[in-house]
């Protein structure tokens, strides 16, 4: 039986399983993933976070020396980014002296690098890269309706869904993953569908790809924020986001994106894995 290390942790309750791996010694497979992140049969998260070096990763040709995030969602899949999962695994860093804490260090993803900043009151700001905002809207269908969506990319592909009052947020049923269509999202897509509150607060709740609803969705809020403004013509400037698991903050510049909001290590231990998955 094989075991495994981990540390659990969750931003604005979006949760992770974290596996420490800095020499690629420690592979996971998609069904490992499943089996971890089962929230009966395993630890439970919406995702997983192996925490290598870029050097370690075979398609990787950025800098060798910095800190990876291989991210895998639920159902075992890879995915680009993760924006809550961003700020855990830099959170993790952090508490395991991995990183020098200073104003400012960067991670690897498979989005690119991506900037973190420790905040004073305990959050911690990250860079989230170019935002890309397409021009023609999408359709996202679910057993409620159809919608008109914004098709975003955070690194990590998106549809964002402004409500009107076909259906409130705290009604839509989430419980199946809404149709986006194939020829947009060939591998899928995240969708957001957000109450507008004012000009700089929004409300959403989110499907991610591979994982289902979850609490918060760190590129999910971003790709909200960015529609929004898209939308109404909103400069530049931070929105709100309020999303099940708590608030976040959406800085917008010259098409580039931050995301900040609070991420906390809440347990380690030791998993023991099936022979037979």
């Amino acid at each position: 039986m094989k075991s495994l290390t981990f540390t659990k942790g969750h931003g604005t309750r979006n949760d992770f399983v974290i596996i420490a791996d800095r020499h690629g010694m420690v592979p996971v497979t998609a069904a490992e993933v499943r089996f971890l992140c089962d929230r009966r049969g395993g630890i439970g998260a919406d995702g997983l976070l192996r925490v290598t070096m870029a050097g370690q990763m075979p398609d990787w040709d950025g800098p060798k020396d910095l800190w990876f995030m291989d991210y895998r969602n639920a159902d075992g899949s890879i995915a680009e980014m993760c924006g809550n999962g961003l700020r855990v695994f830099a959170r993790y860093l952090m508490e395991n002296d991995l990183v020098e804490v200073a104003e400012h260090f960067d991670v690897a993803t498979r989005a690119g690098v991506r900037r973190i900043w420790p905040q004073l009151d305990g959050t911690i700001r990250t860079s989230m890269g170019r935002v890309g905002v397409a021009q023609g809207p999408v359709t996202v269908s679910t057993t409620q309706g159809s919608w008109a969506a914004t098709q975003v990319d955070v690194g990590n592909p998106h549809a964002v869904v402004v409500l009107d009052e076909q259906v409130s947020l705290a009604e839509l049923d989430l419980s199946r993953a809404p149709e986006v269509p194939a020829e947009a999202y060939p591998q899928g897509a995240n969708v957001e569908f957000v109450e507008v509150l004012d000009e700089r607060h929004i409300r959403m709740r989110v499907h991610e790809r591979g994982s289902g609803e979850t609490m918060s969705c760190g590129t999910g809020t971003v790709a909200a924020a960015a529609a929004h403004a898209r939308l109404t013509g909103l400069g530049d400037g931070e929105v709100r986001v309020d999303v099940p698991g708590g608030t976040l903050r959406v800085g917008l510049a010259e098409g580039e994106a931050t995301l900040c909001g609070p991420a906390v290590l809440v347990a380690r231990g030791e998993a023991m894995l099936p022979d037979n998955l």
